[in-house]
């Protein structure tokens, strides 16, 4: 069984992300999406909203499961058994983000390789900050995040104000 590792912070997740998960979910035989939950980072979703967003959005996938964690990605593969991380990538900055957290995943856990999938086209300028202020300053985020997330982001704008 082919295992792959999709983390992020996924706040909010996107079609971008869902377009990754989908594909992902046609070359592996399992998929966990990991939902990051890292304190010191400051998000607009909780871990549980995150968690619940991306359970719905994945729930007609029949081999991706959504997980959360608070530790270092290379030791939920080896929780898991997985020895392969999944990561979007949009552009050469990107790229080189990635590239480097991969060398960094690598020195901490040989086992683990990090493969790298680019974006559709269609998805190349969707970035979760890019439709957070979009969505704050009230602006039309549907072609962009599925109706449930576009409806949670308006709720969220909504009590803020």
């Amino acid at each position: 069984m082919s295992k792959a590792v999709f983390p992020g912070t996924f706040d909010p997740p996107t079609y971008g992300h869902l377009n990754l998960i989908e594909r992902a979910s046609l070359l592996f035989d399992n998929i966990d999406v990991l939902i990051s939950v890292n304190p010191d980072k400051k998000t607009l979703f909780s871990e549980e909203e995150r968690f619940s967003l991306l359970k719905e959005l994945t729930k007609n996938f029949r081999n991706v499961t959504v997980h959360k964690w608070d530790g270092l990605v290379v030791d939920y593969c080896k929780k898991a058994g997985s020895k392969v991380l999944l990561r979007g990538i949009r552009n050469t900055v990107d790229f080189s983000y990635e590239f480097d957290l991969s060398l960094m995943n690598r020195s901490l856990d040989s086992e683990v390789e990090t493969l790298f999938m680019p974006t559709e086209q269609k998805y190349f300028l969707i970035r979760s900050s890019s439709i957070k202020e979009v969505a704050k300053l009230g602006g039309d985020i549907s072609l962009m995040v599925p109706p449930a997330v576009e409806k949670a982001l308006k709720e969220k704008y909504r009590n803020k104000l």
